[in-house]
């Protein structure tokens, strides 16, 4: 005859494993508490950084600026309903939680008069008379947190330098007299 309880068995044999597993190692982490040495054994010579390795290490995102002449606006346009939802781009348009991104090629960080929304940190850049060119946007859109600490920006950013060069265009189009490409 099987026996009614070889399940009930096995399953008490496997827990009783692993328990007996987890009591072993916190037996030990209590029993053994190796010492912190304060210095290596053995010490790893680094010899100087040369410049070849200091230029491979990329500073920010990849430049924009040579994608420009061929991005596409119309991709550009696609990509700008992740920042619909937060601005408008239409002159004399409304300001949502952003504020309206008309003319912003060349326009001052933080400078829309008017706007009440920024984070301090945004504000704050306002008295130091950056613009947002090229390259201060597509680092912007690469990652928003990473540019400005403290942004109240709730933004990922775009990974692709190809969409960043095509929203980028897209946004230089939205101006009476759009700022020349670089």
């Amino acid at each position: 005859m099987k026996d009614a309880l070889l399940i009930n068995k096995v399953a008490a044999a496997v827990i009783g494993a692993m328990l007996l597993a987890m009591v072993a190692g916190a037996l030990s982490s209590i029993l053994y508490k190796p010492d912190q040495i304060a210095e290596n054994a053995y010490p790893i010579e680094a010899g100087a950084v040369t410049t070849e390795t200091a230029a491979a290490a990329p500073a920010g995102p990849e430049p924009v600026s040579a994608l420009l002449a061929s991005a596409d606006t119309a991709k550009g346009l696609k990509l700008f309903k992740k920042c619909g939802a937060c601005h408008t781009y239409e002159k004399g348009g409304a300001d949502k939680v952003g504020p309206n991104l008309w003319n912003l090629i060349d326009r001052v960080q933080g400078g829309v008069d008017g706007f009440g929304g920024y984070s301090k940190a945004m504000a704050a850049l306002k008295d130091t008379g950056n613009t947002w060119s090229y390259e201060e946007l597509n680092a912007f859109l690469a990652k928003p947190k990473k540019y400005l600490k403290g942004t109240a920006m709730n933004f990922g950013g775009f990974k692709k330098v190809k969409d960043r060069a095509d929203i980028i265009a897209f946004l230089r189009e939205q101006a009476d007299s759009p700022v020349a490409l670089p």
